[in-house]
């Protein structure tokens, strides 16, 4: 289905100032739809003035619908609708003429001209199914009455208001709760709904007559509502704004529109909507996410002891082979826990593993022995990773680093350790430095990283899935079970050295 935007750059001549008009109009416009029982419909004019494109639609919530099928993107010819041809000619509401047929049902048209700065931009047409009439009560003449004043404000360039919109998603609507207060903001009519909204802030009596902006300052202890300005021009009706009040128990958002059918104001439409539910699911959201992250914390702190306690252990033991696998073992719980620290950061479950791949390499390199000699380079970013994956692939990089700079460069042990203003001598052909180059890329729902050291390789008679290291085993087993991905182990094509390849799917 096109979008607005897609027609007007197609279709129309329509400027950005237009376009930007239009939707606004369309960010209210069920609201419209609602008070009118009626189904919307937005028309631009052709360029070449040949007709009308369809390019926006709404159905309304609270009546029937005109239409079984969408519209959007459909031509008429001009001619064909006469009704939208009057209206977008002359600027002017146009009602006259019999129902339409469609699909065995009546329906009546009235066309809507869309003024922007003096000059009729498009037209929307309102189509009511005239099954679903029926003797209205005072409810239906009061949404009938707003619907007018609204549609004569869009004929003359009154509405939508220009400035910033709304920032709730939720906002009220229609159904939620309807007042319409008159000039001077006192109640003129209250629905059924909006009445039950007031009388659980504490409102005993009726709303009728009452002004607006009094009652909610008797009902709302001053801590819990917005400053006076804003609410004397919301529940006033005097500016197009909406705000959030409420008491301990109650919270509601309301909104106002002021009513300039003929540029004075009349008075205002007031929607209110309950938002305690909301409110109370919100709140437990934040508690949620913030006992997560505490859990993540913990479990980093946990895992930090458990690695000082496998320092600890791996200081008493005599044999070398014992103490270099408690430091191993030491490097794997400390990639784990840096994953934890990091999403006990993070406001969601998803982590950005730029700083923890790079975390992990400078964790690698500086507790190995060639610490100084050899230096990491990452190309390409991870970007956001889901925390199961994350903790995963940390191991995976943890250990494919230590195999390229275990394996791959020679250490000297009665060799000076290169201070950092020595890096200059960083890739030197001594036999002790190097660069490990960790290349990252995103492509077509999958994630390839490739290891690449300058090294001295792979041993001649080295089999993959003959090897009996463990820090392969590990790796092996977290990208094929966990990850669900590849690993390849295999010479840096054209150059000395070895690469490691992991191919993954992005969840």
């Amino acid at each position: 289905m096109p979008t607005l935007a897609d027609l007007v750059r197609s279709h129309t001549d329509l400027s950005a100032e237009d376009v930007a008009w239009l939707q606004l109009l369309q960010a209210d416009w069920q609201i419209i739809a609602d008070l009118s029982f009626a189904d919307l419909v937005l028309w631009l004019p052709d360029r070449a003035g040949a007709g009308f494109w369809a390019a926006g639609q709404m159905r309304p919530t609270t009546g029937p619908t005109a239409y079984v099928d969408d519209v959007v993107g459909t031509f008429v010819p001009a001619g064909r609708r006469p009704l939208l041809d009057a209206a977008y000619a002359e600027g002017r509401l146009v009602r006259e003429g019999d129902p339409e047929w469609r699909d065995d049902v009546p329906v009546r048209v009235e066309t809507i001209p869309v003024r922007r700065a003096g000059r009729v931009i498009a037209v929307v047409a309102r189509n009511t199914n005239l099954l679903g009439v029926r003797t209205p009560s005072r409810l239906e003449l009061s949404y009938l009455q707003t619907a007018a004043d609204l549609t004569q404000m869009i004929a003359h360039g009154r509405f939508p208001a220009p400035g910033q919109r709304s920032d709730h998603a939720d906002s009220p609507r229609v159904g939620d709760g309807f007042l319409r207060v008159d000039a001077l903001g006192r109640v003129a009519y209250a629905s059924p709904n909006a009445l039950s909204v007031y009388r659980r802030l504490g409102l005993s009596g009726d709303l009728a007559g009452l002004s607006l902006a009094d009652l909610t300052r008797e009902l709302v202890p001053p801590r819990r509502r917005p400053d006076e300005e804003t609410l004397s021009a919301v529940l006033g009706g005097r500016a197009h704004r909406d705000t959030e009040i409420g008491t301990d128990t109650v919270s509601l958002i309301v909104r106002s529109i002021p009513l300039r059918p003929q540029g004075t104001r009349i008075g205002a439409l007031v929607l209110v909507r309950d938002v305690t539910d909301l409110r109370r699911r919100d709140r437990e959201l934040v508690t949620k996410d913030a006992t997560i992250r505490e859990i993540h914390h913990r479990v980093k702190n946990n895992l930090q002891t458990v690695a000082a306690l496998l320092r600890l252990q791996a200081r008493r033991i005599d044999s070398e082979a014992a103490k270099m696998a408690l430091e191993e073992a030491v490097r794997r719980v400390g990639s784990i826990a840096i994953v934890h620290e990091t999403l006990s950061q993070a406001g969601e479950e998803n982590v950005d593993f730029d700083e923890i791949a790079d975390r992990l390499s400078s964790m690698v390199i500086e507790v190995s022995a060639v610490a100084g000699r050899v230096r990491v380079l990452r190309d390409g970013e991870f970007g956001a990773l889901p925390s199961e994956s994350a903790t995963a692939l940390a191991m995976v990089l943890t250990e494919v680093l230590q195999n390229a700079v275990e394996h791959g460069y020679e250490v000297d042990r009665d060799a000076e350790p290169v201070v950092p203003e020595d890096l200059s001598r960083l890739g030197e052909a001594d036999g002790d430095g190097g660069t490990i180059r960790l290349t990252v890329r995103r492509n077509d729902g999958r994630l390839r990283i490739t290891v690449d050291d300058d090294g001295r390789g792979l041993p001649e008679d080295f089999d993959l899935d003959g090897s009996t290291n463990l820090g392969l085993s590990i790796v092996r087993t977290l990208v094929e079970s966990e990850l669900g991905g590849r690993l390849e182990l295999g010479a840096v094509p054209g150059a000395c050295g070895t690469r490691a390849a992991v191919d993954v799917p992005l969840v």
